[in-house]
């Protein structure tokens, strides 16, 4: 895409917004703390989440993404074989490898401002491999341009998923 999705600023979730999550992903959230980032189409796109479930459960997954349509076109990078192309390039260019470690360390200092999950890796694969392009384009989207390399470059990959419209509609905006 030439024009990346703007930067938003970190709101706190409101009803829509839960029913949205609903509707996104067909399940209710665990552990929302916030929307850490809006689509253009104004439904949120990217969650903030609390490193631990409210049973307890570590989740280190700080930002995830929800909006459906641009989790299958990500999904869609993945099954053409970006995150092995990135991963090679990590093992050969040392100023790519040490900008997502930098963006491992971004990521780990976000989680653990909330809660420190001791032991626990940051996510998507930092710093050493590329496992889930999906956590990548999340903390790029939360945490804006240039914090996250490979995040920055799978959404340069991607179509603009908000052009169609919004993806869900919650019956509170309706």
């Amino acid at each position: 895409m030439e024009t990346p999705p703007p930067t938003t600023p970190r709101t706190e979730p409101t009803d829509a917004d839960v029913e949205a999550f609903k509707q996104q992903l067909g399940r209710p959230p665990r552990g929302l703390r916030a929307i850490a980032h809006r689509c253009p189409c104004g439904q949120p796109d990217v969650v903030e989440t609390a490193p631990r479930l409210p049973d307890g459960t570590p989740f280190p997954t700080t930002y995830y993404l929800t909006c459906p349509r641009a989790a299958s076109a990500i999904g869609t990078l993945e099954a053409n074989g970006v995150m092995k192309e990135m991963t090679d390039r990590l093992a050969t260019d040392p100023e790519l490898a040490a900008a997502y470690r930098a963006a491992h360390e971004d990521y780990i200092a976000r989680r653990d401002s909330i809660e420190v999950l001791e032991g626990f890796p940051s996510a998507g694969g930092m710093p050493d491999r590329v496992k889930c392009l999906h956590v990548l384009v999340a903390h790029s989207l939360a945490a804006g341009p240039g914090v996250n390399p490979l995040g920055d470059e799978a959404i340069a990959m991607l179509p603009e998923w908000w052009r169609k419209g919004a993806c869900v509609v919650p019956a509170a905006d309706e």
